[in-house]
């Protein structure tokens, strides 16, 4: 394969990342306000739908990375996520049935969100039969990811906010078309070595290994502290606040403005400073990040404060998932669906905890909550081995 293929290839593995992300990042900010003021549910009905919607996730995406690692067309496979993505869209479009959401819908969201481990895991291969430098490459598309939220929550919030929720979800509904285009033209299909000896061993063995499981753990907590925030934030400053809806937009925007220097600069120190060091920095600014929910109440307290989300989530996002990878070694697709799984896993309890939270106390102690769970996370991390 010629230099400039091998190029265009790449461009379109971060324009792909960008479209994807973009979807979800018009979608997921304003899940809690779609629920709670279109369809009017109470906040338990709220944080039951998170949590139906990850446990659904999880298993499907389970399901695909078996396969996927081990037989079949990863890039088909792909395309096939972003259509039933695109399904998704269209249902909350038109649904303002909470039954129909959480049973259709949240199947179609299970399925198309497996895309992005799916994406990543084709891009992991692709760089490696390429001789390329993975983790440099895994951190532009996260970077990427990371773009797609500059630009998705404040899109989001004010498509939501002047024209509705309906425009809102068939703007991320035509973003995927452009998504699936994208990957049937331009996308390659990369041959795999089939492994039928370690197909039933290698998970396994793999889950038996002490740092997976600390590292599982670890980021499991990280992102129900962040599912929780992101949950919560959009409500929080509206109703208790008096802050303006459309600044929980503005701050995450920011938060994924700032997350692109943070995950390039990660991907550039990882070599120097080894994953582990890195991922104890990201855990300590999630500290600091939600003891200063806690401490801080005013607009330019909570800007400020993005600095340290970011810097959390940036890291997290992109070297978690290499470090997956470098604990389970030949096993591209399930670590990288290991590690989405434990962000799937962390929204179920994010949403049991926030639900329950706001429903008997209020939205306040939800960052009291997150604080100590990060504290927890950062000593689990503390324990995992460097790779």
């Amino acid at each position: 394969m010629s230099k400039p293929r091998i190029n265009a290839i790449y461009v379109t593995f971060l324009v792909v990342s960008l479209l994807c992300g973009i979807a979800g990042a018009l979608q997921a900010p304003t899940l809690s306000l779609f629920l709670t003021n279109e369809v009017k549910v109470r906040p338990m009905w709220v944080g039951l739908f998170y949590t139906v919607n990850a446990t659904a996730g999880i298993a499907i995406s389970f399901l695909l990375a078996n396969r996927s690692d081990n037989k079949g067309d990863r890039r088909k496979l792909l395309m096939f996520c972003c259509l039933m993505a695109l399904g998704n869209s269209l249902v909350f479009a038109f649904s303002r049935d909470y039954l129909v959401l959480i049973t259709v819908g949240v199947l179609l969201a299970a399925i198309g969100n497996a895309s992005m481990p799916q994406l990543f895991a084709l891009a992991r291969e692709h760089a490696d039969r390429s001789s390329s430098e993975v983790v440099m490459f895994s951190s532009m598309m996260r970077a990427m990811l990371s773009l797609a939220w500059v630009l998705g929550p404040p899109l989001s919030f004010m498509l939501a906010l002047n024209y509705g929720f309906t425009p809102m979800y068939l703007s991320a509904a035509a973003v995927f078309v452009g998504s699936i285009l994208m990957i049937f033209f331009f996308l390659p299909s990369v041959p795999r070595v089939e492994q039928p000896v370690d197909e039933k061993v290698v998970p396994v063995s793999a889950w038996r290994n002490k740092d997976v499981r600390l590292l599982f753990v670890s980021s499991l907590l990280m992102w129900t502290c962040n599912i929780m925030y992101v949950i919560d934030m959009p409500l929080y400053i509206t109703s208790d606040l008096g802050l303006p809806e459309g600044l929980a937009g503005l701050l995450m925007g920011t938060a994924a403005g700032l997350e692109i220097p943070a995950m390039l600069l990660a991907g550039y120190l990882v070599k120097r400073t080894g994953k582990r060091k890195l991922m104890l920095y990201a855990v300590a600014s999630g500290v600091v990040f939600y003891a200063g929910l806690v401490v801080f109440q005013f607009k330019a307290a909570l800007m400020i404060l993005q600095l340290f989300n970011a810097i959390f989530i940036g890291i997290v996002a992109g070297i978690g998932m290499l470090y997956f990878q470098d604990l389970m070694p030949g096993r591209a697709g399930s670590a990288t669906t290991l590690f989405t799984n434990s962000i799937s896993t962390g929204v179920i309890c994010a949403g049991l905890l926030q639900g329950f939270i706001v429903e008997n106390f209020g939205h306040y102690p939800v960052y009291w909550a997150a604080t100590a769970l990060a504290v927890i996370a950062l000593g689990l991390m503390y324990k995992v081995k460097d790779v």
